[in-house]
């Protein structure tokens, strides 16, 4: 493990390096290219076996150990947000109007380190690791499904993972067991009434109050229709009805996120979200079309594989505090990976000591400290080494 440790220090420098360098050129969802080629040429450089366009744009690289054992896989996601970037620092992007708003690049950037370190102590492993880099992340249906399907998990025992998480301190580290983050659903609304001229309101149906009236009556769901130990959340996030100053809008369109940890709220929210759309057009004289999405299900952490990574990050050198967090009602498709094998998804802190506040996942001024990934890694790479040695 001192090994390790100490090959993770000697390429500090190199993963940052490859961090900012993806910073500097990122690519969103569904648009990867240049990254995956870029991640491809590391691993094969090191003699790694990969496989390229796993789920359309992900890529897979294994390192196989001298002697054969478990297989352990980590997985880190690559793709950026469409965000104007706002930061002034060196490695700002050279994209216009794309920006790593999240951590992606330095999750990337991070495995790429760990598996360079990995590939010096192959020799002594007993066992394989199999590095998933995988695309579209922020944009359901995500990448991990097609990835799945596609072979990524095939003959792997176990996964890890971990989130670069900006507003928790450096050298903390998030476990839990169980519903660790939501389901992210979305829901697209088309209200239809009559328009009119906006000086004659009783000659129209003004879909921008019908419209508004829907948005209260739906924040009523939760807080008088899901049960008060259960948890929800219904924000509706886009509200459009482009129409000149003087004249009664026609139609408003409208889409927001429905978060749940449990099926059976899911359920509920997605049935009553239309039942008060129904009912408030009725009550207006107004028709119109609902679609609900089921995006990402909820990340439920397996327990013998958190309570191992909770143990054992106690001693990883940057490490502070491991702390049991509460639920996150963010959404992440990590929670493909862990329906189909044991393992777990943590969060690593990347505040910096001097910050008094962070600037949040996905905004435009987004950053994090950068030694948040060496922690990851040494993090990840005991968890590695550890279970390889237990399990062998």
């Amino acid at each position: 493990m001192e090994r390790l440790f100490t090959l993770l220090d000697e390429n500090f420098e190199e993963i940052v390096a490859i961090r900012r360098q993806l910073h500097e050129y990122p690519e969103i969802s569904f648009e990867e290219v240049e990254t995956p080629a870029y991640i491809a040429a590391f691993h094969r450089a090191l003699g790694h076996e990969v496989r390229e366009r796993v789920g359309e744009r992900g890529v897979v690289a294994t390192l196989h150990g001298a002697k054969p054992g478990k297989t352990v896989a980590l997985r880190a996601d690559f793709d950026a947000l469409a965000i104007q970037e706002e930061n002034d620092v060196p490695y700002k992007s050279k994209v216009a109007g794309k920006m790593h708003a999240c951590g992606h690049d330095g999750h990337t950037a991070t495995l790429l380190g760990l598996a360079k370190a990995l590939n010096a102590m192959k020799d002594q492993l007993a066992g394989n690791v199999v590095f998933i880099h995988q695309h579209a992340e922020e944009i359901a249906p995500g990448g991990a499904k097609p990835m799945i399907e596609d072979g990524c998990l095939d003959g792997v025992d176990v996964i890890f993972g971990t989130h670069l998480w900006a507003p928790t301190p450096l050298g903390d580290i998030l476990v839990r067991d169980g519903a660790i983050m939501a389901a992210a659903d979305k829901a697209e609304i088309l209200i239809q009434g009559k328009g009119g001229h906006g000086a004659e309101p009783h000659h129209s149906v003004d879909a921008v109050v019908l419209a508004s009236q829907f948005v209260i009556n739906a924040q009523q769901l939760v807080s008088r229709r899901i049960d008060p130990l259960k948890s929800a959340v219904l924000t509706i996030g886009h509200f459009e009805a482009i129409n000149p100053f003087n004249v009664i809008a026609e139609r408003v369109a409208l889409t927001g996120t429905v978060r749940t940890f449990e099926e059976q709220v899911r359920t509920q929210m997605e049935q009553e979200l239309e039942t008060v759309l129904k009912a408030t057009c009725l009550a207006f004289g107004a028709s119109y079309e609902y679609r609900y999405t089921r995006g990402y299900p909820p990340v439920y952490n397996h327990v013998k594989e958190t309570e191992f990574v909770a143990q054992l990050a106690v001693d990883v050198p940057g490490v502070e505090n491991v702390i049991t967090c509460p639920p996150f009602m963010i959404g992440e498709d990590f929670a493909y990976y862990l329906e189909k094998v044991p393992g777990t998804f943590f969060f690593t802190g990347a505040k910096k000591p001097e910050w008094e506040t962070a600037y949040p996942h996905h905004h435009a001024r987004f950053d994090f400290d950068e030694r948040a990934m060496l922690i990851a890694a040494k993090t990840l790479g005991k968890a590695t080494l550890q279970y390889l040695q237990d399990n062998n």
